[in-house]
């Protein structure tokens, strides 16, 4: 694996990097109800030295009725000043399931308009696996400013979706397991249909892994999505149950070299919930 600090990190880099001073490492541990786990309770009991905790829940815009969506540009300034993240610093997330949430966070940032920002590959498991320093202290924060630039090229709300799903002109891309995608199985959220975005292809974020959670080779990936029947000379919309695991395949798309990516934030949370919305069912185009 290739380091990249605007995309993925190994273990190994992060490492030898741990003492930088403009080095700033986030916890963004995040589960669905079903995993059973408390992202923050973990953090506390054990964490990455100097690692802050971002709590995907709270950082976001609480004024919709959707799950964590993007908050708005000041709300995010004044989060992460009081985290001690600003100008000039190189941040690296992780969570605790390998690959699951952290993408999300990646995605936020890049939102925000900040480059030097990458994923853990492999996540706290591998860190710990490894036998690499823990610690269950919160750090020292410093205020630092940040600058932001909000990226809406990254982004997409539901009438834009619902126009790229008409148009055919953009692949939308579901990371959702295959059995939710095709609406045999229920939605994790009560009260959301089962289906799928029409003209929407899938690609369950969990082919995109390894057995040990971390990322595949570019290889890989480039496979991975092939054969999903995504054309990749054309723009991809990701999108998945909540804006979540979305960000793992703009994650993997960003890693091969795919730029013109961006992700529905509503997601089927929005979609599901909306009975004027069309919805399909069945395993979709490949």
């Amino acid at each position: 694996m290739q380091d990249d600090p605007k995309t993925l990190v190994s273990t190994d880099w992060l490492a030898a990097h741990l003492d930088d001073p403009d080095l700033r490492i986030l916890d963004a541990s995040w589960y669905l109800p079903a995993m059973e786990r408390d992202g923050k309770a973990e953090y506390d009991a054990a964490h990455i030295p100097g690692a802050r905790y971002f709590d995907i829940d709270e950082v976001s815009d609480l004024r919709s009725d959707l799950p964590h969506m993007a908050p708005p540009v000041e709300k995010f300034m004044s989060r992460m000043r009081a985290m001690g993240v600003g100008d000039g610093h190189q941040v690296v997330i992780y969570d605790g399931a390998g690959i699951f949430s952290a993408p999300r966070v990646w995605w936020l940032f890049k939102l925000m308009g900040q480059d030097d920002v990458a994923v853990l590959d492999g996540g706290f498991p591998k860190w710990q696996a490894e036998g690499r320093p823990i610690e269950d202290m919160a750090p020292i924060v410093r205020d630092r400013h940040m600058t932001v630039r909000r990226q809406n090229h990254l982004i997409k709300d539901v009438t834009q979706v619902s126009a790229a799903s008409k148009l055919a002109d953009t692949c939308i891309l579901d990371a959702r397991p295959a059995a939710r995608f095709a609406g045999e199985a229920d939605e994790p959220r009560p009260g959301l249909r089962r289906g799928h975005i029409p003209g929407s292809r899938n690609l369950p974020f969990a082919n995109l892994l390894t057995e040990e959670g971390c990322l595949k080779d570019d290889a890989a990936l480039k496979e991975a999505f092939e054969q999903a029947g995504v054309d990749l000379k054309r723009p991809v919309i990701t999108t998945c149950g909540s804006g979540v695991s979305a960000a793992i395949l703009s994650l993997a798309l960003e890693r091969i070299g795919h730029r013109s990516h961006s992700l529905y934030d509503g997601s089927w949370a929005e979609w599901g919930a909306f009975p004027t919305l069309p919805v399909e069912t069945g395993p979709g185009e490949n």
